[in-house]
């Protein structure tokens, strides 16, 4: 029987997970009572300190409230301001009963100024009371694998059974910004909205100073936070060369200062690397019938993951591709065997093997 060569394609299926915390970075140089810094793209977890212990996030609660309403709603969907969302304490743009915005508008003024009467305008819009946009909040960090947080409301201010943990917030961020709504709302510097009923629009400026005032490089986000009992919280991003950092800080006096210093560190000690290259893309087999044929590929997408630039963790990735011997006939699409990539013994990623333009 003459062996007849096929060219594989490996058609990526992406399945990540989480990588193990790198002690790079000592927990005593950031004073938040809990840390985490994550690889938003890959979910590589790089650092973390007290990451499960429960604590209250004040309005870095908007950001499951923003990713809720940006998966439900029509952003151009105009809202009428109900008299539940006005007087609302703490922090507001101070709606109006009977006043007309679009959700997007509403986004805006919840992230940018932490409008707590917009928390309430978005949940009632989208889960038409309080407790039922809390359930899909609570059912959201589930889904994400949230283990240490329940929301009981869209703003974050102060209840004993409203809490979370700066990895569940991390896995949340991670989430969010990578949602194209969020991260256009997140990254703005400031904007104009209606101000319904007057000749002058509201203007609105963001309360991220990595992006208003130190113009970090390549910030992009995400939201503050703060009452007496959660202290200073900050939810950063940035991204650079295709690695986008999210940080998270509970409690946390200087937190700009910190969630800046935090992500120098990462970013000069990390780059992307793409894990999949042509040589573990390509395979042949064996076919044990048909005409001669043979399959054309090129490697369409790639797997990049975080690593540190000085090479040192190379020799924790391995590359195991599992194939058929043999197959009967050759088919496009046919799946013949998997792709899988390690990291320090865990998985990170997993990939359908199947041959592709046979001609």
């Amino acid at each position: 029987m003459k062996i007849k060569k096929i060219f594989i394609l490996s058609i990526l299926c992406l399945t990540f997970v989480l990588g193990l915390p790198q002690k790079t970075f000592a927990s005593e140089n950031t004073t938040a009572k809990a840390c985490v810094v994550f690889e938003a793209n890959s979910g590589r977890l790089l650092f973390e300190k007290n990451k499960e212990q429960k604590l209250p996030e004040a309005s870095t609660t908007k950001i499951m409230t923003a990713l809720i309403v940006a998966e439900n709603a029509d952003i151009n969907e105009v809202v009428v301001i109900s008299k539940q969302a006005t007087g609302i304490e703490g922090s507001s743009i101070y709606l109006r009963e009977g006043e007309k915005l679009t959700v997007k508008e509403l986004l805006y003024g919840l992230m940018l100024r932490s409008g707590n009467d917009c928390a309430v305008a978005l949940a009632l819009h989208v889960g038409k009371t309080i407790e039922n946009f809390a359930n899909m909040m609570n059912e959201k960090a589930k889904s994400l694998g949230c283990k240490n947080t329940n929301f009981t409301n869209p703003h974050g201010l102060p209840d004993d059974n409203h809490y979370t943990c700066a990895y569940d917030l991390g896995l949340i961020s991670c989430n969010a910004i990578k949602n194209p709504i969020v991260r256009e709302v997140v990254s703005a510097k400031s904007v104009k909205i209606n101000n319904d009923g007057y000749d002058y629009p509201r203007y609105l400026k963001n309360k991220n100073k990595i992006l208003t005032i130190y113009n970090y490089s390549g910030a992009n986000g995400i939201k503050t936070g703060f009452t007496k009992k959660a202290g200073r919280c900050f939810v950063a991003s940035a991204e650079r060369d295709g690695m986008q950092l999210v940080v998270v800080l509970l409690n946390c006096g200087p937190m700009f200062e910190e969630s800046m210093q935090l992500m120098d560190f990462f970013f000069e000690q990390y780059e992307m690397k793409n894990l999949l290259q042509i040589k573990d893309i390509f395979h042949t087999i064996k076919v044990k019938k048909g005409k001669n044929k043979f399959v054309e590929a090129k490697a369409e997408n790639r797997f990049y993951y975080p690593l540190k630039k000085d090479g040192s963790e190379n020799d924790k990735v391995k590359i195991v591709s599992t194939l058929q011997n043999q197959v009967d006939n050759a088919k496009p699409g046919q799946i013949v065997g998997k792709t899988q990539i390690m990291f320090d013994n865990q998985l990170i990623f997993s990939s359908k093997i199947i041959t592709l333009n046979i001609i």
